[in-house]
């Protein structure tokens, strides 16, 4: 079994292995103080039945009708109640349990608006479902069936670095299971390679999945995008962009986290469904239109042969009511000197630079400074001075508007587990074998010794997993196959001015080597995430009076939540509350949650941290009594 590391010296790697499921949600705010109309479907299994018996009946499709829909019908299965640990003596544990609102279901809530009070936001970003952590812990969460268990999907394509397709079959609706047309999009070019080979051996069980080989010309590149594309019946479509391997492991015990885009309707008759000729960096970032410009632009690398029936369904949908820029990577050279010049889409590094210097971020104390948070599951080599990582990607992060006040650079702090927290998760040994850091030659030993400084801790805190004082993600103990990179606005990271999710870890692979003398940027690898901000929930207000017109703006904050995904309405009191005890009153504002896959405060490492190293050998047995003798590439 092999796993994704991202080295430069390491071949394709391979990974371990998952299980799961996820939840379709629809952003829906909150005002506050909040009125809530419950009106969950529990009752809706005939309208369902109905509504596959009506689809199917009017199909042109020559199959025979489906006989299993003269069943009863359930929705798609939701989160089962997780078993209880049993070991939670030697996890000794405070962490409380998040406020809840009573009888409301986010997907499905109603607001009534109140002038008095801040509108609230759900996070845009979802963690996954810990089968082995207490309901407390999972408020909120989704898992694939969630994702894909909808019987109303009839296109989905998946792009990932591993699969298990009987896993991934599993998680669709068992009434459509054969029904649905499957692309599974992956980068085993290798004939002889043991993935492939078993991609093609699995798949001769469903005749609906067609697997799909990605071009790989880079020799130490990976097809590390994890993508989910949605058509459905009902004329909608959806994007998922997430952290996970389509194998049971990511979606069972490791940290993860999942983007899902809202349901996109058709364009209305007569709109062009055609690309703009506009170059696309003339449109706006965070819009729908340039969101669909660049995923279009991102799937069209692939090649006309491999993903051109998807592009062309693509054009057809209206992107509209997405708020996010999408960051990708496809092996390429990229000259920095023509990007912005035409209608390219940049990668990598240049991309991502290009999109957080086009967002404002709020300035702090003049004794304070942002902090920027890099949290992954892999670094490569990078050398062994910090050239690539200080020069090119922090300058990379550190991007701001050209009249940004901002003066100092940000702090930064790279979030990576320790041997300890490995031992001590859920799956023990077994999860480290998705995360990776060589650290054994001299030159990782010089690497080491540079990143030390910025590490820290994903579990919170060393040794014991104890605190009283520290806002709790409820994820210490899920190992992190995540990956996140945050700028909080000052160093009490109650703020953020970006957040990004992505696919790409800590690697010149992912983001892009430096710039040659020439400006030639190369990229090895496919990788895509997203980026949000506070400012694409900025809402505009015009006014007018007798006398003039003009607009106001109720401007958004974006806040870490923790463990749940609404933002806690005691965060946030109203001004004229006489019994305000809690942060500045907030008035006529939006609050945006951010989901937290980590603790905080973050904990440095301390002298005698190391990384965990998943080439190492390990003799200390993990809670569960196994020792570690070391991952290897192969079977």
């Amino acid at each position: 079994m092999g796993l994704e590391s991202q080295d430069d010296a390491d071949t394709h790697a391979s990974k371990r292995r998952k299980l799961g499921n996820a939840s379709a949600w629809e952003e829906t705010p909150t005002i506050v103080p909040p009125q809530l109309f419950h009106q969950h479907g529990e009752h809706a299994t005939a309208e369902i039945r109905a509504r596959r018996i009506a689809m199917f009946a009017s199909s042109t499709n020559d199959r025979d009708p489906i006989t299993s829909l003269e069943r009863s019908i359930t929705p798609p299965k939701g989160n089962k109640i997780p078993r209880e640990l049993t070991t939670e003596s030697m996890y000794p544990t405070n962490e409380v349990m998040p406020s809840e609102p009573e009888n409301v279901s986010m997907s499905n809530a109603h607001a009534i608006d109140h002038s008095e009070g801040p509108k609230l936001f759900s996070s845009p970003i979802k963690l996954t479902h810990i089968r082995d952590l207490p309901s407390s812990s999972n408020v909120d969460t989704v898992g694939l069936n969630d994702i894909i268990g909808d019987p109303l999907i009839k296109e989905c394509w998946q792009f990932n670095y591993l699969f298990n397709i009987d896993f991934l079959m599993n998680a669709f609706d068992e009434d459509v299971r054969a029904l649905v047309k499957v692309k599974v999009v992956h980068g085993s070019w290798k004939q002889e390679d043991p993935h492939r080979v078993n991609l093609q051996e699995a798949a001769k069980r469903y005749p609906n999945v067609s697997i799909v080989t990605a071009y790989m010309p880079e020799p130490f590149g990976t097809h590390h995008s994890k993508m989910m594309i949605l058509i459905r019946h009902d004329g909608l479509a959806q994007v998922i962009i997430h952290t996970a391997n389509m194998i049971p492991q990511d979606w069972t015990n490791m940290s993860q986290a999942v983007w899902q885009s809202p349901l996109l309707p058709i364009l209305p008759e007569g709109i062009n469904c055609q690309p703009s000729s506009a170059p696309a960096t003339s449109i706006q970032f965070g819009s729908g239109a340039r969101f669909k410009s660049d995923l279009l632009a991102y799937l069209r690398a692939y090649g006309q042969t491999k993903t051109g029936t998807l592009v062309k369904q693509l054009q057809r949908y209206d992107f509209g009511k997405i708020r996010a820029a999408l960051v990708a990577s496809t092996p390429c050279k990229q000259s920095l000197r023509s990007l912005g010049s035409d209608q390219d889409t940049e990668w990598g590094w240049p991309a991502l630079k290009r999109i957080l210097a086009a967002i404002p971020p709020k300035p702090c104390g003049d004794d304070d400074q942002s902090q920027i948070v890099i949290q992954v599951s892999s670094i490569a080599s990078l050398g062994q001075n910090d050239k690539w990582l200080a020069m090119t990607f922090f300058d990379t992060l550190s991007a701001t508007p050209i009249r940004s006040s901002v003066v100092r650079k940000p702090k930064f702090n790279i979030i990576f587990p320790t041997a300890d927290e490995i031992r001590l998760s859920l799956d023990g040994y077994q999860s480290g074998n998705s995360i990776h850091m060589k650290i054994q030659s001299a030159a990782q030993a010089k690497q080491v010794a540079y990143m030390k400084p910025m590490l820290c801790h994903w579990a919170g805190t060393s040794g014991h997993f104890v605190s009283t004082e520290i806002l709790q993600a409820g994820r210490r103990r899920a190992a992190p196959h995540i990956k996140t990179y945050i700028r909080f606005t000052d160093s009490s990271m109650r703020c953020i001015d970006w957040a990004m999710l992505t696919s790409a870890n800590l690697s010149t692979q992912a983001w892009g080597a430096t710039a040659t003398a020439s400006g030639e940027v190369r990229i090895c690898s496919w990788e895509i995430g997203v980026v949000i901000w506070p400012g694409l929930w900025d809402e505009r207000t015009p006014q007018v009076t007798s006398t003039s017109s003009r607009s106001t703006t109720r401007k958004a904050v974006l806040v870490p939540v923790f463990r749940q995904d609404r933002p806690p309405i005691e965060d946030f009191p109203l001004r004229n509350n006489p019994q305000n005890q809690g942060p500045k009153a907030t008035e006529k504002k939006t609050i945006v949650g951010f989901r937290m896959p980590y603790d905080l405060p973050l904990v440095p490492y301390g002298k005698d941290d190391i990384p965990w190293c998943a080439t190492s050998s390990y003799s200390e047995p993990d809670w569960m009594g196994c020792t570690y003798g070391g991952f290897s590439n192969g079977s």
